[in-house]
């Protein structure tokens, strides 16, 4: 059997140290690592084959993390390949749908857009590429949240001040009066992290977002198709907030969740962060932020 000349088997070295180095694999830093709710190590494949026999997915995020925004641009982009996909986001209110939907057809530009509809400060760097992406492809593209400023209402004073809100204003939220219980974890957990701030009225103006978002996600879907929601993750962690007011309208409906966490260390998912979600994005803490 003839050996490769020496120099042959140099350039081929050369040739792949680069490649198996810049690629997922062996990887001295890499940007994320993805887990399933018992802690176990899965691939993006395996993640995004679950995500495509949903009816609806959420998609928690951490609002300033360029990562999350990222894997989402590239979840939608995979899943519009695999399903009739349409898309729905807690960072546009309702009555923003409007601004929104004249983007979308090409009535407005992008000037217009941040005229008429209030932006996140992390919009074009964040969000923006999956409102292009939508637009560009004609998908379904959803605003789900309630106006801030009824949220606000509510910490202030409670879900009475809702009753005073004319027909329009109510169109924009969850039909009153929603269900709410104050001893789901996520709520439970705002009480002890935010000791003082509001009250037990803090977690019922998180209810109204939770309960609104899950009124419009079910809204726009359309049996047969894919809803991918972009949402922050508090607002789906631990199987509650949005999904357990889309369980208690829809509860035949399959649902996919995805958390997103930080950790100095993600090759080990920290064992507080288990049965979080049905897939955890772990990603590293100093990773850089949007704002």
């Amino acid at each position: 059997m003839k050996t490769a000349p020496a120099y042959l088997l140099l350039l081929l070295l050369l040739g792949f140290l680069p490649y198996s180095q810049s690629s997922g694999y062996g990887q001295k830093n890499p940007a994320y690592q993805l887990y399933n709710a018992k802690g176990k190590k899965v691939t993006y494949k395996k993640m995004l084959r679950s995500l495509s026999k949903a009816d609806i997915a959420l998609f928690g995020e951490q609002h300033n993390n360029p990562i999350c925004h990222w894997l989402q641009l590239e979840v939608v982009q995979d899943l519009d390949s695999l399903r009739e996909l349409s898309i729905g986001v807690e960072m546009f209110e309702r009555d923003n749908q409007a601004a929104l939907e004249q983007y979308l057809a090409g009535e407005i530009d992008d000037k217009a857009l941040d005229t008429l509809a209030r932006l996140w400060r992390n919009y074009k760097t964040d969000y923006r590429p999956v409102v292009d992406y939508a637009k560009a492809h004609g998908l379904v593209f959803a605003g789900t949240n309630v106006p801030r400023r009824y949220a606000s209402m509510v910490y202030q004073g409670g879900f009475e001040v809702l009753d005073e809100l004319s027909a329009e204003e109510k169109s924009w939220m969850a039909p009153l009066p929603f269900p709410y219980d104050p001893n789901l974890p996520g709520y439970q957990e705002m009480l002890t992290m935010m000791p003082g701030h509001g009250g037990e009225n803090l977690p019922k103006a998180q209810a109204l977002k939770d309960a609104t978002m899950a009124h419009f996600i079910l809204k726009y879907y359309q049996p047969g198709q894919l809803l991918l929601h972009l949402n922050g993750s508090f607002h789906s962690d631990n199987f509650d907030g949005i999904l357990w007011y889309l369980k208690k309208d829809a509860p035949d409906l399959k649902y996919v969740t995805i958390s997103s966490v930080e950790q100095k260390d993600i090759g080990k998912l920290k064992e507080e962060f288990l049965g979080q979600a049905d897939f955890i994005l772990v990603i590293p803490e100093d990773m850089t932020k949007t704002y």
